[in-house]
């Protein structure tokens, strides 16, 4: 699976593709320190496969390092994040 990153003057998102379909996860950007993840969106051709878990992982990663920390809006991010506590050094 590869994970690609769209990014604009306040936000962006994360795009997962597999299989010739394409999930993404999308964010604001608060300040250079602080993104908001305000929704993950797969389809069902993917449901099952790890694609969202995937994009929450890479959110992770990214904001290690890029230094800057995720205040997680959206429900799906929310619940992985509550279920890695090893990420919390990333999740506001």
């Amino acid at each position: 699976m590869q994970i690609t990153e769209e990014t604009g003057p306040s936000g962006g998102r994360y795009i997962a593709r597999l299989d010739g379909v394409e999930a993404e996860m999308t964010y604001s950007r608060t300040s250079p320190q602080l993104i908001i993840i305000d929704h993950t969106g797969v389809p069902d051709s993917l449901r099952g496969k790890g694609v969202g878990q995937a994009l929450a992982a890479h959110a992770v990663e990214a904001a290690r390092a890029g230094g800057w920390k995720i205040i997680p809006l959206c429900p799906f991010f929310k619940a992985q994040a509550q279920r890695h506590p090893e990420w919390r050094d990333a999740v506001v």
